[in-house]
């Protein structure tokens, strides 16, 4: 089994699609790929969730299709089952840490205590979230010394003005976001302009991280 680095490692942006159906989901994972960002978070938010996860990892077979918002060995069991490649929790409790998981699972954590519950578990990779919220780049910079071994995918708040500061820290491997796949734009099904935005980031990272 893949490690949470090793997941983290695949790609500086994972994009967070909260979709509203498979098709939707389809759609937008298509545009995505073809900009050139190929792993993918679908938080479990919505009813369609499951059934996106499933129809992605068999419709498109070289990609890396992640579930986000996993919040008890239920939901855990539920998106392996539905072949998702990782898990994504925004927290970590003692029911998800001990699960036998046969997937990565990159656990929350906004604060020193949780990031050290972690640790005891086992975990060394981390999603900050909410980014924004706990102190963003400057948060990250304070927890490096103390905890030299962990590192980051921040997530909340990030963007396309903050990426290349966050993606500059040595304790952050990758970023987690929605910009480049705004809702209004799948609403009007305007799947070229979300193709767009990802190829500008994609020649932003190539160019400048």
């Amino acid at each position: 089994m893949l490690s949470a680095r090793d997941v983290m490692k695949k790609s500086k942006v994972i994009p967070v699609m909260q979709v509203g159906s498979v098709k939707e989901a389809l759609d937008t994972a298509e545009a995505l790929l073809k900009g050139g960002i190929e792993v993918y978070e679908i938080t479990l938010r919505t009813p369609s969730a499951l059934g996106s996860i499933e129809a992605i990892a068999k419709e498109f077979e070289n990609t890396f299709c992640g579930a986000g918002t996993v919040l008890t060995q239920e939901q855990f069991k539920q998106v392996e089952d539905a072949g998702a490649n990782f898990a994504i929790s925004p927290g970590l409790t003692q029911s998800l840490a001990t699960y036998e998981n046969k997937i990565p699972l990159i656990p929350g954590a906004a604060t020193a205590s949780e990031i050290m519950q972690g640790l005891e578990y086992g975990y060394d990779a981390f999603k900050l979230f909410p980014a924004n919220v706990v102190g963003g780049v400057q948060a990250l910079k304070s927890l490096y010394k103390p905890f030299e071994s962990v590192v980051f995918c921040p997530t909340g708040g990030v963007n396309e003005k903050n990426v290349g500061e966050y993606l500059a820290l040595e304790n952050v491997l990758c970023v987690g976001g929605s910009w480049m796949i705004p809702t209004h734009l799948i609403q009007e099904k305007n799947y070229k302009m979300i193709t767009k935005i990802t190829q500008d980031l994609t020649t932003l990272l190539e160019n400048n991280l």
